[in-house]
């Protein structure tokens, strides 16, 4: 059986189990918490030597790291319904948008920062805040722009089925929403997102619907 080590939180692991959902592929959970600290364990660290979430064990026994990385995975061994276009042009699209979430607005809003900021350097909470705030803002005013002037008709972020945009783009809206960032702002993302989460493949992924929600 697949098994999915994440946190419940996690919005890159939010991103593997939204995948796994549209695949319509059955896997197991095993909860690494992040709070506590777990992912920083030797037998966790001996799968991982990153510590961090998500990581798939396939059911052939092959360890997979970094969220893209299996979702692209995911993708080439079941390729229907297709997480990417056909067309090159039109994945290159699709990648980009997804980046911008994955490797632009996450790793400077992603916990282990956060606690950096508070533990390490002193940060104060409304500071804290408003440094979340600020990527959030900044990322999702390129997105919206990207998403409104580039296939902006269709119900997802490029044309009328998900995509690896989506799947990065609805778990950090959820982030946005868990830290009061006012989104009114980004009508585009906010239709998309709840286009998606109407679909039981998002729905269930999402964080209170996991085995270690709390």
């Amino acid at each position: 059986m697949t098994t999915l080590y994440g946190y419940f939180r996690s919005s890159a692991a939010y991103r593997v189990r939204i995948a796994l959902n549209l695949k319509n592929l059955a896997y197991d959970q095993a909860p690494i918490n992040l709070v506590k600290g777990e992912q920083r364990d030797d037998a966790f660290l001996a799968h991982n030597p990153q510590g961090l979430v998500p990581m798939l064990m396939t059911d052939n026994g092959i360890r997979l790291t970094q969220s893209l990385a299996i979702c692209e995975y995911l993708d080439e061994r079941y390729p229907e319904p297709a997480l990417l276009p056909s067309e090159l042009e039109e994945r290159a699209r699709v990648r980009a948008l997804a980046q911008v979430v994955a490797c632009e607005i996450h790793p400077l809003d992603n916990l282990r920062v956060l606690k950096y900021l508070v533990n390490e350097l002193g940060v104060e909470d409304d500071a804290k805040q408003t440094w979340y705030r600020h990527w959030i803002h900044q990322g999702f005013s390129a997105l919206e722009s990207m998403l409104s002037r580039e296939a902006g008709s269709g119900d997802f972020c490029h044309g009328d089925a998900p995509t690896l945009a989506d799947i990065c783009l609805v778990p950090q809206v959820f982030n946005a929403e868990r830290f009061e960032c006012d989104l009114s702002a980004y009508p585009r993302i906010r239709r998309i997102t709840e286009n998606a989460r109407a679909l039981d493949a998002f729905r269930l992924a999402a964080p209170g619907e996991q085995p270690d929600a709390s």
